[in-house]
């Protein structure tokens, strides 16, 4: 049964998560728990962001509705990137990447992320810690192949038509829709990894 998110739902989920608080150690088989302290001042951040993103839960079409387009295949640990191209500025309540798992033809979001150019001198959020993107070109299906330049891209890849190129970024993810052993801004989540599948 899909649960459809509503305002109400998302503050209710919010007190609970709210009283259990991420900085509590999440323990799974094979992995240690995650050692982020939450201050006050990110613990605000990540309900800004549940609330913000709550109505993307577990609704995909209303994502892709609202501007967010696919951009990677289920990459390993992970899952499916859509971004939405009109959000360049980085702001909690917009995040411009959303990550969803799959199962069964269902998609949850799991992660939200942002991107940058080069590592922020500051931390847009406290303890923050990167990942990376090679330079690539994304095609209309999710496709994408690392090039060092725009001019490296073909046209198409098994038909799916070019869509843009970016160059090398820094990256970072937020498991704020599913908890992660190895901390909250890991790039990759060994808790996904059964929907490597899609």
């Amino acid at each position: 049964m899909k649960i459809k998110y509503t305002l109400a739902a998302a503050f209710a989920a919010l007190a609970v998560w709210g009283a259990t608080s991420v900085a509590a150690p999440f323990e799974h088989k094979g992995h240690k728990p995650s050692k982020t302290k939450i201050d006050r001042q990110l613990r605000n951040q990540l309900a800004q962001m549940r609330v913000a993103t709550a109505p993307y839960a577990t609704d995909l079409e209303k994502a892709k509705a609202d501007g967010y387009r696919i951009i990677t295949p289920n990459m390993e640990d992970m899952g499916f990137h859509y971004l939405n191209p009109s959000i360049s500025e980085f702001d909690v309540t917009k995040p411009p990447i959303l990550v969803y798992a799959r199962h069964g033809g269902e998609h949850q979001l799991v992660a939200l992320e942002w991107v940058f150019p080069k590592k922020p001198k500051k931390p847009p959020l406290k303890g923050a810690t990167y990942g990376s993107f090679p330079a690539a070109c994304h095609y209309d299906d999710g496709t994408f192949t690392p090039a060092s330049s725009e001019a490296d891209c073909a046209p198409d890849v098994n038909g799916s038509p070019f869509v843009f190129w970016h160059p090398k970024l820094v990256t970072l993810h937020v498991w704020i829709w599913y908890p992660n052993p190895d901390g909250l801004y890991n790039p990759t989540n060994p808790l996904v990894r059964p929907f490597n599948g899609g």
